[in-house]
């Protein structure tokens, strides 16, 4: 089925972070504005903007969703720019449990959607790197899907972005853009951020978007090179490692060629193989 809206600016918000919240709040609503005067109807932020990324930031950081003073500053800038606003990632706390969360403001400033990182980062890499976000957090169980103007968006983040089955259930809901706001790491950065992307968007035939903050000189380094990729796997903008901001006029015409073209959701052997079911989780 055709959507009402076929084509919309985006824009991806790679910001600076530091550790002091008033001040990345006030840049993160500046560059919103930006975006907004660029012609940017759909805009998302990074993981983690407005905090340090790290398992000892979380506790400090933490705020309640939707009153806190992030989720006011997100909900006054998509009033304020009449956008559609992915809140990239802060930390959240309910009922004295830490989740990595991010959040979504229609133009009128209202929250439509809330996601709670699935996939949590526990890993050891020898010579590289160790993390672990489960000494801290909680993982989230729900899907994210919201909708701008008949375009369904589904919602991940970072590490979730590894995760196929997540993707695909997005995928068999009519998702046609993922949104993963995410802070790779310089180990990982090189070698797997654009690979997943792109990996993402040709398995499913969707546009993804990953927002990275920008890369900085102290505690946890993130990669950057937030990027929009087609579904045909073709890397539409791509930042490099400080602060900036990408654009991407999307038509969403190409999810519906690619997917006449291949259709490889047609020609899947589900009675060989089930991966995933629909109703395996809720969305809201």
């Amino acid at each position: 089925m055709k959507s009402v809206m076929r084509t919309i600016r985006t824009a991806l918000i790679q910001s600076r972070v530091g550790t002091n919240r008033t001040e990345n709040l006030e840049n993160a609503s500046k560059l919103i504005s930006q975006a907004k005067n660029s012609g940017a109807k759909l805009i998302s932020l990074p993981e983690c903007f407005n905090s340090p990324y790290g398992t000892k930031f979380f506790n400090e950081y933490a705020e309640s969703i939707p009153n806190g003073p992030t989720s006011e500053m997100l909900s006054k800038a998509a009033r304020e720019n009449q956008v559609y606003l992915v809140g990239g990632t802060f930390p959240e706390i309910e009922n004295e449990k830490f989740y990595n969360t991010c959040t979504v403001w229609n133009p009128e400033g209202k929250l439509v959607a809330k996601y709670r990182k699935m996939h949590l980062f526990d890993i050891d890499i020898p010579g590289g790197i160790t993390f672990k976000e489960s000494d801290v957090l909680f993982a989230g169980n729900e899907l994210a899907i919201f909708d701008v103007e008949g375009v369904k968006v589904g919602l991940g983040i970072c590490y979730d972005l590894r995760f196929e089955e997540l993707a695909k259930l997005y995928r068999l809901k009519g998702v046609e853009i993922l949104i993963y706001p995410a802070a790779f790491n310089t180990t990982t950065g090189p070698m797997h951020f654009e690979l997943l992307q792109r990996s993402r968007a040709v398995d499913n035939q969707v546009f993804v978007f990953a927002i990275s903050p920008a890369r900085g000189d102290q505690g946890y380094i993130a990669w950057g090179h937030s990027q929009i990729t087609s579904p045909w796997a073709k890397v539409i903008a791509q930042a490099k490692e400080g602060e900036e901001i990408i654009y991407g006029d999307i038509d969403l015409s190409e999810c519906d060629k690619v997917r006449q073209q291949i259709p490889i959701f047609h020609q899947r052997r589900n009675d060989i193989y089930n991966t995933v079911e629909i109703g395996a989780f809720s969305s809201k």
